[in-house]
């Protein structure tokens, strides 16, 4: 494929909000082109033999037919990035030579580092830039994210997050609209959330820099609620509230 070539790309994935999320990131690459979306592997199978595919963005646990045994039934696959919501598959999936492995609910940015990944001479690389730079820093205030609660993916915008709590497998995102609940590690929510607008306080608890009202050594207040800051954590917290 040469740098000149659009990466033709197939979505499967059995949950049409997943399919939404991975579609929407695919419009803003322009060297990307959406081939199709397929809700099982079987409809996959029949677009794989009708046209070309570069690359799949491919659900594991699918009904009918995994995403792992769907790719050991392909001859000559097209590469493959896994998206799924469950861990115990990095392993499989790696044995099977995938291009990347992303979690549910899955970053913008981290989305674009495994089309990188896939392709990393394609001209993806830099037609990307611009929009990362007018998403993450000139409309922090429109950025978003999905977080997985009542089998459905929730688009929660950035700027309606007050804080966000651990309770070990699980986590609650305190909104101006509500509490969602979502089963998902408080340091994967760290990894998806911009530094620049949130700060860990806690192995527990991650804060909205904007929306703390006021501040000690031990605790910010949030919505008339105290948080702590605790002592792995303060250094760093009180870095941002200096800066």
């Amino acid at each position: 494929m040469s740098e000149a070539q659009t990466i033709r790309c197939l979505i499967i994935d059995d949950e049409p909000p997943a399919r939404e999320i991975i579609r929407r990131y695919v419009q803003e690459i322009p060297t990307l082109q959406l081939m199709g979306e397929c809700a099982n592997a079987i409809q996959a199978f029949t677009v794989l033999q009708q046209q070309p595919v570069d690359l799949l963005f491919l659900d594991i646990r699918m009904p009918q037919l995994n995403g792992t045994d769907f790719i050991k039934t392909l001859k000559n696959p097209p590469r493959v990035i896994f998206t799924t919501a469950f861990s115990e598959y990095a392993l499989e999936g790696y044995e099977l030579d995938v291009v990347d492995y992303l979690m549910k609910p899955i970053r913008f940015d981290r989305f674009l580092k495994a089309v990188n990944k896939a392709f990393p001479l394609h001209a993806a690389a830099t037609a990307i830039k611009p929009v990362i730079a007018s998403e993450v820093e000139e409309k922090k205030n429109e950025s978003f994210v999905y977080f997985r609660a009542d089998r459905k993916m929730v688009k929660v915008m950035l700027d309606d997050i007050l804080y966000i709590e651990s309770m070990k497998d699980y986590i609650k995102v305190f909104t101006r609209q509500g509490v969602i609940i979502t089963k998902q590690s408080i340091s994967s929510v760290e990894a998806m959330l911009p530094g620049k607008l949130f700060v860990r306080t806690h192995r527990s608890f991650i804060v909205s820099i904007n929306k703390i009202r006021s501040f000690t050594n031990e605790l910010v207040e949030i919505d008339k609620t105290d948080i702590p800051i605790g002592k792995l954590f303060r250094n760093g917290v009180l870095k941002v509230f200096s800066s």
